[in-house]
């Protein structure tokens, strides 16, 4: 597995240290599953400041997670754990609806600005993920100009073919 997830085509020796890492991953994907029963995520936003009038235009959200053991668990540490485990997909549907809801909540305080979120590579090679954001907007009453769907460049280019059609699905409903 070390071999694999260091990008494969090589081989790695055995070292007991590799147990540990194994047990504790082990650990933290079934506390990654209790986390989305018992609401253990929150969203931070990251303000993004247009640099000519220094005003606050939007924000990034960005997923952490409380742990009631280990306090604030990094999403360097959890992020790559929930692709592994199959989780990402449920932790991103929660970020997405959990963004619309921040979203109208400030544009019933007065405040319009686009909220960004990140989408994992399975979000985007889904065919129904445009679907559910129209679905999530409509439900918060979203206006597609206030999100962004924000993903890395290694996404863009997993599988550009469908990284293309849903970028262009997203455009027709005017993210």
């Amino acid at each position: 597995q070390v071999a694999k997830r260091d990008g494969g085509g090589r081989f790695v020796n055995y070292d007991k240290t590799m147990e540990t890492g194994a047990r504790e991953r082990l650990a933290l994907t079934s506390d990654l599953r209790a986390a989305l029963e018992r609401g253990e995520f929150e969203l931070y936003y990251q303000p993004k400041v247009d640099a000519s009038s220094l005003q606050i235009t939007a924000a990034e959200a960005l997923i952490r997670w409380h742990h009631p053991t280990k306090g604030l668990v990094s999403p360097g540490v959890f992020i790559p754990i929930a692709e592994q485990s199959g989780l990402i997909q449920q932790i991103g549907d929660w970020v997405l609806e959990d963004a619309c809801r921040q979203s109208a909540k400030w544009r019933n305080l007065g405040l319009r600005m686009r909220v960004a979120v990140n989408l994992s590579a399975i979000q985007i090679r889904q065919d129904t993920i445009v679907a559910q954001i129209v679905g999530l907007m409509k439900k918060y009453g979203v206006e597609p100009s206030q999100l962004t769907c924000e993903i890395t460049e290694s996404v863009a280019m997993g599988d550009t073919e469908t990284t293309q059609k849903t970028f262009e699905a997203m455009g027709r409903a005017g993210l």
